[in-house]
């Protein structure tokens, strides 16, 4: 790993990522940070580039990318002269599922809206929450709306 620049500590890489040390340490397991140099102590060690390249995967994981993803678009970034049309599609792709999930959210806030608006405020044995809840066909939206369970 190149060290130009500081040599910080884990604690101090999870601090300007806005992260934990946890969260270093399991970029680290998994690939997308590469490994630190460690110190003769063992104190892992990190650069510059382990600045930037730790704030790219939290900012990429922001935007939902998945970690397959991120992946893919950091081996992109290390490889500045290639043509970006992977990197587009990869993008083209995520927007895609986002605006299928935020469809598929939209629908649920109404079905959530009209039980609640028909809910009468009596008890639970006449409840029109609990009804819709457990007849999925009293859905309006049954089709549409999904589940918050599909929404990942």
């Amino acid at each position: 790993m190149s060290m130009m620049g500081q040599s910080i500590s884990i604690g101090e890489l999870a601090r300007r990522a806005d992260c934990k040390p946890e969260t270093v340490r399991y970029y680290e397991r998994i690939g997308l940070l590469r490994d630190a140099t460690r110190t003769g102590g063992g104190q892992r060690r990190y650069g510059d580039d382990a600045v930037r390249r730790l704030t790219f995967i939290r900012h990429a994981r922001d935007f939902g990318f998945s970690v397959e993803s991120v992946r893919e678009l950091l081996a992109m970034s290390d490889q500045p002269d290639m043509p970006c049309q992977e990197v587009d599609a990869i993008a083209t792709h995520h927007l895609k599922k986002v605006e299928s999930r935020l469809q598929r959210l939209s629908a649920l806030r109404e079905e959530l809206q009209r039980m609640v608006t028909q809910c009468a405020g009596g008890k639970v044995e006449s409840c029109r929450i609990i009804e819709v809840i457990s007849d999925h066909q009293l859905c309006i939206t049954e089709k549409s709306h999904g589940g918050a369970h599909d929404l990942g």
